[in-house]
């Protein structure tokens, strides 16, 4: 087996460790309550259903919080997610989902094999592969585009962002 077979083979390997856990043990899972903004968000396809809650410090996440139930794709996705977001501004995150976007779609080829991928998107380069199963792009994009919509209302009265569907 070439050594870069074999490179592949163990970091595939790897992100479906990292893919794994955080399906298991997902992070930041719960409710916030109060929150600042709230969105919800549902793949009619699948059944993948996720919430987003959020408290703010400034233009910052100051506390991210999801609650939902789908597939390990979409559970992971949403705990990673959770994770690279906390604390970060609105327009960090808005950075950091077109990148995830480009590169679980492979919409910008150049995302798929930057060197700065792991560097800028850190724990989510472990869903890229998801790009080679494109019914499961949706359920690993879900709780992004429900952060988005909690985002575009936070700080509405309540903080109802309402609801956001892959369809």
């Amino acid at each position: 087996m070439p050594a870069d077979t074999a490179l592949d083979d163990d970091l595939r390997s790897l992100y479906q460790q990292i893919i794994l856990d955080h399906n298991r043990n997902p992070r930041h899972f719960g409710r916030l309550d109060p929150a600042d903004a709230s969105a919800h968000g549902h793949n009619p396809l699948c059944g993948d259903e996720v919430t987003v809650d959020l408290r703010f410090e400034g233009d910052r996440v100051a506390e991210i919080a999801f609650k939902g139930r789908g597939c390990a794709i979409s559970t992971a996705s949403a705990s990673m997610m959770t994770e690279v977001v906390q604390g970060r501004s609105r327009a960090e995150i808005a950075e950091m989902f077109t990148r995830f976007r480009d590169l679980v779609t492979g919409a910008d080829p150049r995302a798929l094999d930057h060197p700065e991928v792991e560097a800028t998107l850190g724990v989510l380069a472990a869903l890229g592969g998801v790009r080679e199963f494109p019914s499961r792009v949706k359920c690993a994009t879900l709780p992004w585009h429900t952060l988005a919509r909690a985002l575009e209302h936070g700080g509405d009265a309540g903080g109802a962002g309402g609801s956001v569907s892959t369809e």
